[in-house]
């Protein structure tokens, strides 16, 4: 696969999503029925963090059991989670920032992957590496939708995916922007209805932000 055609394929998973749920899975048990109630909300694009211990089973639980969703690996620090990523069956992989050596490891593969970003020489180096998708992280805290149109305006060949602070008041906001693909946020799974196995509850929430986003 060359460079040219992941990156293409990352844009097609981002641009299909919309709304990618940032999943920071405490239980195993969770995983599965979590996959399924999102999926049921119209929400198939997934990404399970690295920040726990069950992460790397709870995604390759999701990605055997739940086939209709479309499951990334998110946290990605080093060329070890990237090889860990490949090797669960992630359709894609992000990282909340980027190092000279993931960047080198993750052009060496044909795993699609978003760079993390947050200022300009971050952006110059993912572009440098071949990578013009990325995640602006964390995009309110970075200064928002103002930081990211500076950023746009000497690299308007960018698509971006940004996440942090993001949630069902200012999604739109976001996804208005003309080179912004989808928007990352964990707003669609509150860490209590997880925590409560409320289920209902997060598909519901997940159908109601698909129909208010999504173009007529």
């Amino acid at each position: 696969m060359t460079a040219a055609s992941r990156q293409e394929k990352l844009a097609a998973i981002f641009k299909s999503a919309i709304v990618i749920p940032v999943l920071t899975i405490e239980r195993f048990e969770d995983a599965v029925p979590l996959a399924r109630a999102l999926v049921a909300g119209g929400v198939r694009v997934l990404e399970v963090t690295l920040r726990t211990p069950v992460a790397a089973d709870a995604a390759k639980a999701m990605i055997s059991e739940v086939p209709e969703a479309i499951v990334g690996i998110g946290t990605i620090l080093n060329a070890d989670d990237l090889a860990r990523a490949k090797a669960l069956g992630a359709k894609f992989g992000i990282s909340p920032g980027a190092t000279p050596e993931l960047l080198k490891a993750a052009a060496g593969t044909d795993l699609p992957f978003a760079p993390g970003v947050a200022t300009a020489s971050e952006l110059m180096q993912a572009l440098a590496a071949g990578f013009d998708i990325v995640k602006f992280f964390p995009a309110e805290q970075s200064g928002g939708i103002k930081a990211l149109r500076a950023l746009a305006g000497p690299f308007p060949s960018i698509r971006v995916c940004p996440t942090g602070g993001i949630g069902e008041a200012n999604a739109a906001s976001w996804l208005a922007e003309p080179n912004v693909v989808a928007v990352g946020g964990s707003w669609l799974c509150p860490a209590a209805d997880i925590r409560s196995g409320n289920w209902a509850g997060i598909t519901a929430m997940c159908a109601r932000t698909m129909k208010s986003l999504k173009p007529a």
